[in-house]
């Protein structure tokens, strides 16, 4: 291994959420007058959450959020969180086959509720144990702030120079890259188009990986 550690992002990384859930949101603003498409819900609120996902959906639709909206996401978190969420393809296998010695962690803009009912749906619960860390808990600037991944990194005790962090949005990429980790940028997940790659790139993200075979050859 080229790294002494290994922090993944979680919605888009290892399960396949940010595609149902951005296809929910253009859904919803589409529905109260506001044409939205699944690629611009990526493009405008991916890897954002709490006061900042909100803020861009008001800037989006340029005026306040009704409280319909609230109402719709709460039924729909509530519906996944019951049916869970399917892992992106290769995910499983690849954390499986990681080194049983190497630290690795979960630093994500979700709930850690959210993190460990998923993970638990895909089998993966056990392999990261307490390392699971939410912007919106453990932090007090979430991302694109680096402050996520470097908490994870110390929880792990590891120099966040020496960790390789798997990251899909460019808000999460931005983060990531102000840490001082090396960072991969993942675009194997549904909800990535042809210019993903080309928009983490822009970012300073230095390797791309379209599928989890791809991310192994980089970590070595």
């Amino acid at each position: 291994m080229k790294f002494d550690a290994l922090i993944f992002d979680f919605d888009g990384v290892l399960i396949e959420s940010e595609a149902v859930g951005n296809r929910q949101i253009a859904d919803y603003l589409t529905s109260i007058g506001h044409p939205t498409s699944a690629a611009d819900s990526f493009a405008n609120f991916m890897g954002l959450s709490g006061s900042a996902f909100l803020a861009a959906i008001e800037r989006w639709i340029g005026r306040p959020l009704p409280e319909g909206f609230h109402v719709a996401r709460k039924a729909e978190d509530d519906r996944i969180m019951r049916e869970g969420i399917d892992a992106v393809e290769g995910a499983v296998r690849f954390v499986f086959d990681l080194p049983t010695d190497l630290p690795k962690a979960i630093a994500s803009s979700s709930s850690t509720a959210w993190i460990t009912r998923h993970l638990d749906h895909i089998g993966l619960r056990d392999m990261f144990g307490d390392r699971i860390f939410s912007g919106k808990e453990h932090v007090a600037r979430g991302k694109p702030a680096p402050d996520i991944y470097l908490h994870a990194a110390t929880a792990l005790g590891v120099p966040i120079a020496r960790c390789a962090i798997l990251e899909d949005s460019p808000v999460g990429a931005t983060g990531a890259v102000a840490s001082g980790a090396h960072v991969i940028g993942f675009v194997g997940g549904s909800h990535c188009g042809p210019d993903h790659a080309d928009k983490l790139r822009a970012l300073g993200v230095r390797d791309i990986a379209a599928t989890f075979h791809e991310v192994a050859g980089l970590l070595g």
